[in-house]
C-alpha cells in the first residue's frame, strides 16, 4: 500500500513540475498606465498605444495595443513580453510627448506600474 502511494505521488509531483501555460509563463505580464495631467489629476478618455520599439514610437505605426483611459485615468494591457515599451497618450490637444514615454522593462509575470503626464 505504502508503495502504491509513492508511485502515485511521484507522479502527481512529475506532472506538476512538468506543467507549462500556453505562453510558457503561468502568470500573464500585465502593464497598467496611469494618465495625468500637468496638475496631477487622473485623465479619463486619454488614448493610449504601447509600442515595442522607439522607430515605431516615432511613426506612430505598429502599435502593440491601444486602448482608452478609464475613470481613474487607467489602462492596463496584458500579456505582454517583459520588454521596455514606448508609451504614447493623448487627449484633445494635449499628449505624453518627453513625458516619460518609456518604460523600464517589465517584470514577467506581474503587474508593473507607471504614469504619464499629458500637457
Amino acid at each position: 500500500m505504502k508503495y502504491i502511494l509513492f508511485v502515485l505521488s511521484a507522479i502527481l509531483l512529475a506532472g506538476l513540475f512538468s506543467f507549462k501555460s500556453t505562453n510558457n509563463q503561468l502568470l500573464p505580464t500585465k502593464l497598467r498606465i496611469t494618465v495625468i495631467d500637468g496638475l496631477g489629476n487622473q485623465t479619463e478618455g486619454a488614448k493610449v498605444s504601447i509600442f515595442e520599439n522607439e522607430k515605431d514610437y516615432r511613426a506612430g505605426e505598429n502599435a502593440v495595443a491601444t486602448a482608452l483611459s478609464d475613470s481613474k485615468g487607467r489602462v492596463t494591457f496584458k500579456e505582454l513580453k517583459p520588454i521596455a515599451y514606448y508609451i504614447y497618450a493623448t487627449k484633445d490637444d494635449m499628449n505624453n510627448d518627453g513625458e516619460g514615454v518609456v518604460t523600464a522593462p517589465l517584470d514577467e509575470g506581474k503587474l508593473n506600474k507607471v504614469n504619464t503626464v499629458i500637457e
